[in-house]
């Protein structure tokens, strides 16, 4: 049986919405986050890094759930991070603004996308992450968590990265798995045959309509056996 964890969720506003439910970021982080969405903004016009339909709700539909994983799971300080299939830099850029003691790559087989995540991780000045373009599975390096969303369905996104964790515990969880996914996610973890994995659901945290079944699903890297 998976977990299912919920998150006493607040409505939303006309304030800032990552200073409404993330009021423990500091203002300077908060201020980079937002000169990330506007990156984001305005790379899309030129390059489709995340749907056009919701571009203007990138708070609501990209920021928030990316954000969540740093409230699920802190990084602790020199934790790595590996964001798989990073698209427009979601979650890791957001991530790596929140825990810039810790060290991101952001992997990404589409070579237009990662040139254009450089462009903007070297114009906000971040120093601990870096990118790569190509398969993670050609990545020798493992990682403390691997994060991802929506990639691709739950068991296939395991068979990519299974190796990519490397043992311990020094953060809040685990070494493991951190992804964003919607759907019927407890179709998708039936069928990988992990019986432990922990599903918060974003519903209850932000009430919005992008984030209606919506969940994070944490998976123990010590569970990935294949």
């Amino acid at each position: 049986m998976f977990l299912v964890y919920k998150i006493r969720g607040l409505k939303m506003s006309n304030s800032t919405l990552i200073q409404q439910f993330f009021p423990e970021i500091s203002t300077k982080k908060q201020a980079k986050l937002g000169e990330f969405c506007n990156l984001v903004k305005d790379w899309n016009e030129r390059l489709n890094l995340v749907s056009r339909k919701d571009i203007e709700k990138i708070e609501e539909n990209h920021m928030l759930p990316s954000l969540t994983i740093a409230k699920i799971c802190p990084f602790a300080e020199g934790s790595t991070i590996m964001d798989v299939g990073t698209g427009g830099g979601f979650p890791g850029i957001p991530l790596a603004i929140c825990f810039p003691e810790s060290k991101f790559l952001l992997v990404d087989s589409i070579g237009k996308k990662i040139r254009a995540v450089q462009e903007m991780i070297t114009h906000l000045g971040l120093s601990n992450v870096e990118t790569f373009n190509g398969r993670v599975e050609s990545i020798p390096r493992k990682f403390d968590f691997v994060v991802g969303r929506a990639v691709t369905e739950l068991p296939k996104f395991l068979e990519w990265v299974h190796s990519s964790i490397k043992p311990g515990s020094r953060s809040k969880l685990p070494n493991g798995v951190l992804y964003l996914k919607g759907g019927d996610v407890a179709e998708e973890i039936k069928k990988t045959g992990i019986r432990d994995a922990q599903v918060y659901e974003l519903e209850q945290f932000f009430e919005g309509k992008y984030c209606q079944t919506k969940c994070l699903i944490y998976i123990d890297g010590r569970l990935l056996t294949y």
